[in-house]
């Protein structure tokens, strides 16, 4: 019988190790009796205006029972959220996941996840409920294209301050936030890490440790003019008897031109091609240039290091709370855990694993939309009839029109600005 390699042999114990330490805190797939785990929250119930999930792998999918989570009315508010053991992320890596494809094209709004801690009421949660982290893509017209990530520290959020864009289309894209107890942190999209830095940088969660002194002042004698003018450049001779403008010697005098009426004639004028403008004389570098000066750095008194600062002691729940102008994003495959890798395998078993599939799902979509907008499209001979009957109706359908997307505008501004 052969021998089996020892380091062969740690490589397995090691494997198993990794496994069994890897704690999964909350992990949710949304199938069968996921409704027990989840309370819808009763937030926005009083003004009709409480969106209702919808349990469904969307109109296009990888597998169509692979089912998650997904707003199903339009100029809603929606909120729900799901409990898990307390846990607190001293000394551990923590690790928040979950997908989210909005088959709608979102143009306006969020599709981004929230972690709450202490005691919340449930049935209460909502767009004032206090969180701990707020992640996942916002979007918003041309302009706001970028993952969230925003942190809660002694009461205050504080937004990243790096961009980070995010996915656009109408597919499954799995969102992933890694917390280290280094205060170091990565954001993953689709297993592809595409930020990657350090609490104490990217956000503003405490003084910076190095200001600028404040009694610090420019020497006198601090020279910082770049360049001067050269002292022994001289103007050219005759410069400024050269005109700005001389007659335009191709004018003719008009044939009907009365110069008892009219006065005498004279030609018009045409800027000089040899005239080049106030004479300066040129630039050279100044001998004495010290550079731009900049007052010295030292320690921030103000500055006090809390290294507990990546800590979030009494993480309890799971929450989706948002406004859609138009409603289609699904929610799915929700992690909470302490192992990255864990999280990158859950992620090629899910979204890796059906992504070819919907993406083909998706392009059959599209076709057959294509074609059925096709067969729907008025004939150019009934366009032309009904073209008399349009502008007369035209004052009034823009009217509507406008008044609509006024309406829709202003809903989505106030919605977003909550953020």
């Amino acid at each position: 019988m052969a021998k089996l390699n020892p380091n062969f042999i740690s490589l397995i114990l090691f494997a198993l190790v990794v496994i069994v330490s890897a704690e999964v805190i909350f992990e949710e797939k949304f199938d069968d009796g996921w409704e027990s785990r989840w309370v819808k929250s009763d937030w926005k119930k009083d003004d009709n205006t409480a969106g209702e999930w919808k349990h469904t792998a969307g109109n296009w999918s990888g597998d169509a029972n692979d089912k998650g989570i997904q707003t199903s009315e339009d100029y809603r508010f929606y909120a729900i959220s799901a409990e898990f053991p307390e846990f607190s992320n001293k000394d551990k890596t923590l690790v928040f996941q979950f997908s989210v494809k909005h088959e709608q094209k979102l143009d306006c709004g969020g599709g981004y996840m929230k972690l709450l801690s202490d005691d919340v009421d449930q049935k209460k949660f909502g767009g004032d409920t206090p969180y701990s982290i707020m992640f996942g893509p916002d979007i918003c017209g041309y302009s706001t294209k970028k993952v969230h990530a925003i942190l809660t520290y002694n009461g205050a959020n504080h937004l990243i301050k790096k961009e980070v864009p995010c996915e656009t289309d109408q597919l499954t894209h799995v969102y992933t936030f890694v917390l280290r107890p280094d205060a170091t942190y990565s954001i993953l999209i689709d297993n592809v890490e595409k930020q990657t830095g350090s609490l104490y940088s990217d956000w503003d969660l405490l003084p910076p440790k190095k200001i600028k002194d404040p009694s610090a002042t420019k020497p006198e004698d601090w020279d910082d003019t770049e360049y001067i003018p050269d002292p022994e450049d001289t103007k050219p001779a005759g410069y400024d008897d050269i005109p700005k403008e001389i007659p335009d010697t191709d004018a003719k005098k008009p044939e009907d031109w009365d110069e008892e009426e009219d006065g005498e004639w004279t030609a018009p004028t045409i800027p000089n091609p040899e005239y080049n403008g106030e004479w300066k004389p040129k630039k050279i570098k100044n001998p004495n240039y010290k550079g731009k000066w900049k007052a010295p750095m030292i320690d921030n008194p103000e500055f006090k290091d809390d290294p507990e600062l990546y800590v979030f002691p009494k993480l309890k729940y799971v929450g989706v709370e948002l406004w859609q102008v138009k409603s289609g994003s699904l929610f799915d495959n929700v992690l909470v855990s302490d192992d990255p890798e864990y999280a990158k395998k859950l992620a090629e078993e899910t979204w890796g694993k059906h992504k070819d599939a919907e993406k083909a799902a998706f392009d059959e979509a599209e076709k057959k939309k294509e074609e059925e907008e096709s067969k729907d499209a008025p004939a150019e001979s009934d366009a032309e009839g009904e073209a008399e009957d349009d502008d007369n109706e035209g004052d009034d359908s823009d009217n509507e029109s406008k008044s609509e997307e006024t309406k829709e505008s202003e809903e989505t501004d106030a919605a977003h600005d909550e953020l």
